[in-house]
């Protein structure tokens, strides 16, 4: 955490991905974005390709993938978006991708997620939600440390949540081996440790002129709530209204939801700033307890937690790893 005052900005929950690089140029700058297919990552794709950055797309299903590089390269003018197939939850894959990837690397958006899914496993055994949204995309950056290195003032950016409340890293029962399996309470145990890695990533790696932010994207209808029964989206949708009708909060479209993850990768804002948790293109708060979606709690950004994170998450990689030789 820092004592030095929160990152404002002109922005606020109705700006879009693309406002936010207006008058921004990327050219020259590449950048990866996991999750890019669809929801929030093809739009955040979107924006660095408009603003001259060259993209590569790193999903899961590359039909999927090929028709959102189609997409943008037809509304950017970009011709040279890229796809690369991203299974976060088989380190296998994650490696092939690092080992493959050639050059600087100068933007690394952590986008891709899982949430609320039933009780899984991820192909080295971790539970799917920590294993896919936090394990994964730890091996990613690590494995892309000396691309992000090479760049010039190279920046992660962590997409986090709000879900961060509904639970700290337990780190006495990282998988649910010893307790009940919860889905909420599982991804909110991998929101936080989203979050968690920026403190960390920063800490170990400002020296190498590479920082890392989380954020929370806003409230946004996509892909990220299949796993959710009927019942529990309408339920969702009504709180969702009940809510908007107050003035608590407003859903966002997936534009508006990319802008918090565009503004932590271009904004000269942020140049240098590492560590800290986002909101609506804004430092959020830090709080003792959520306002609805806004702020963020102080376990979502405890350095000493972000640390023990860092080193637990490094053992089972090479666990892992040393096990499939």
């Amino acid at each position: 955490m820092t004592s030095s005052p929160p990152i404002s900005s002109p922005y606020d929950d109705t700006t879009t991905a693309l406002e936010v690089v207006a008058g921004l140029d990327l050219t020259g700058r590449r950048a990866l974005v996991t999750g890019a297919a669809s929801g929030i990552g093809v739009e955040t794709a979107r924006a660095l390709a408009h603003a001259g950055a060259q993209v590569t797309l790193a999903v899961r299903d590359t039909t999927a993938g090929d028709r959102a590089a189609s997409d943008i390269a037809g509304t950017s003018g970009r011709d040279d978006v890229a796809v690369v197939r991203l299974d976060l939850a088989d380190l296998a894959s994650v490696d092939a991708v690092t080992a493959a990837w050639a050059g600087p690397l100068d933007v690394l958006v952590n986008n891709a997620g899982v949430m609320d899914t039933p009780y899984g496993t991820t192909a080295q055994g971790w539970e799917t939600q920590l294993g896919t949204n936090h394990l994964g995309h730890v091996a990613l950056a690590t494995g892309l440390h000396a691309a992000l290195a090479s760049a010039d003032r190279a920046r992660i950016v962590s997409v986090s949540s709000s879900g961060h409340a509904a639970s700290p890293v337990v780190f006495d029962d990282l998988f649910f081996e010893r307790r009940a399996y919860d889905p909420g309470l599982a991804y909110g145990q991998s929101k936080t440790a989203n979050s968690l890695f920026a403190v960390e990533a920063t800490r170990r790696w400002a020296a190498d002129g590479i920082t890392a932010n989380a954020l929370m994207p806003g409230g946004i209808w996509t892909p990220l709530q299949r796993h959710w029964s009927p019942e529990k989206r309408a339920a969702a949708e009504a709180q969702s209204r009940k809510a908007e009708a107050a003035g608590l909060f407003r859903m966002k479209t997936p534009e508006q939801g990319a802008a918090t993850s565009v503004f932590l990768a271009t904004s000269p804002l942020v140049e240098g700033i590492g560590g800290r948790y986002f909101e609506d293109c804004r430092e959020a708060a830090v709080v003792d307890k959520l306002d609805g979606i806004h702020g963020v709690l102080p376990h979502a950004l405890d350095p000493d937690d972000a640390r023990r994170l860092w080193d637990v998450s490094e053992d089972l990689l090479a666990a892992a790893r040393q096990a499939s030789r």
